[in-house]
């Protein structure tokens, strides 16, 4: 009987085995551009003759059952969906755009870039390189296309549909639109490599210039500069609590895990001599993160990736919420704080607000995708002050940072201000 067992179990592993390799040798590329539908040959087109391009965001995420079952369905759907994008030229768009550096964080390729009216803009790749991601042991065991794929959990038009969200929440966001930009002399040695691809055209999280609703904004900064003024302005600098707790439980509503440091900015108003710093979150790519499949759903289990949370109608890990940067801004925030910003949330994303910010849609994207996600939103929602409670809970138990915050590496902060943002007087 133990024989019996043995060679069953063999057989299991070894099926298994063939069809995790049947499923990640689809394909071997890492990256893609978007396809062009409307244009053969882009290298002699003059784009000027053109205000759009009828493209699909990515033919990479390509599917047979056992990938599917492998590695899930995802969002593949509407990254092989055929959508109409604007044509932008940076020599006339927002009066003219002065590139100011190459950015990109471990997926994301991004042009930081000048208006003529002084707002720092940013152009954030759509289609995501996920080569700096893979970890050498998938590498050597050839299962790259694992983390490759893991990217069609992402929907391409998600952050669109964040911002409408964001509005109606009274959320700061980035104001993103999706824009194609061919080659042109204005990228100058980016020409190759930034010509010719599908972007996120979004303000960025710093500038000199306001772009906020708000008044009185006397800049707005990263983090890791939001610690330097509150060395030097001490209890003259406060952050927007509330503001800060709205994002955090909005963040949650729609699913987006991946809320590190980095992924903030802040718009800063002065008002006599007090200064308030109000948030602005940054970089939506993973908000709707839907997993399905095989991998993604052990990967994603608490056990083995804390912080990869699937985006389901429950929120069943809310330790996987919980970021340093949470604690270092809301520790010691009284419960009533969360109580009421839920409240306000659930007030405002009404039903029929949410039917309403998927007009920024195109028809045929919100028929693949619409349901499932208000679904899962409208149930979030409905529970919301039971969530916002549970993460308060989990801020006040783990208590105090004890490491700087990422980005905040090569400043020098005494202890209290290392610890906790309000803490220092």
């Amino acid at each position: 009987m133990k024989r019996i067992i043995i060679v069953t179990l063999l057989i299991i592993v070894t099926v298994f085995i063939f069809l995790l390799y049947s499923s990640v040798g689809s394909t071997d590329k890492i990256y893609t551009k978007a396809i062009i539908q409307n244009i053969e040959d882009l290298e002699t087109t003059n784009f000027r003759d053109y205000d759009s391009v009828e493209l699909v965001p990515s033919d990479l995420y390509k599917a047979d059952d056992i990938k599917r079952l492998f590695q899930g369905e995802q969002y593949r759907a509407a990254w092989s969906a055929k959508v109409k994008v604007p044509i932008v030229f940076l020599d006339t768009l927002k009066g003219g755009m002065t590139i100011l550096k190459e950015g990109g964080g471990k997926q994301t390729h991004s042009l930081k870039l000048k208006g003529a009216d002084s707002v720092t803009y940013t152009l954030r790749s759509v289609n995501k390189d996920a080569e700096k991601l893979i970890p050498e042991f998938l590498k050597t065991l050839n299962l790259e296309n694992i983390v490759v794929d893991g990217i069609s959990a992402q929907h391409p038009f998600a952050a669109i549909l964040v911002a409408e969200l964001a509005e109606k929440a009274n959320v700061l966001h980035t104001s993103p639109q999706m824009v194609f930009v061919p080659k042109q002399p204005k990228l100058k040695q980016f020409n190759e490599d930034y010509g010719n691809r599908l972007y996120l055209l979004e303000y960025e999280t710093e500038s000199d210039i306001n772009y906020t609703k708000y008044n009185d904004i006397v800049e707005i900064v990263e983090t890791d500069d939001l610690q330097e003024m509150k060395l030097e302005l001490k209890d003259s600098l406060h952050v927007d609590i509330p503001a800060l707790v709205r994002s955090r439980l909005f963040d949650m509503l729609i699913g987006d895990w991946d809320r590190h440091t980095k992924q903030w900015g802040w718009a800063v108003q002065k008002k006599d001599s007090i200064y308030k710093a109000i948030p602005i979150a940054g970089d939506r790519d993973n908000a709707f993160f839907h997993l399905e499949g095989i991998i993604p759903l052990i990967l994603s289990r608490k056990e083995v990736v804390t912080e990869l949370r699937p985006f389901d109608e429950d929120i069943d890990y809310m330790e996987g919420y919980v970021y340093p940067f949470d604690r270092y801004f809301l520790l010691n925030t009284p419960k009533d704080f969360f109580i009421q910003e839920a409240n306000a949330l659930q007030e405002l994303l009404t039903d029929a607000a949410l039917e309403e910010s998927l007009n920024v849609w195109p028809q045929h994207i919100r028929d693949l995708d619409a349901d499932d996600i208000l679904g899962k939103i409208k149930s979030r929602r409905n529970d919301l002050k039971a969530y916002a409670l549970k993460f308060h809970n989990i801020i006040q138990d783990q208590g105090k940072v004890t490491e700087p915050l990422n980005g905040s590496d090569d400043i020098s902060l005494p202890k209290e201000l290392l610890s906790c943002f309000e803490c220092y007087q």
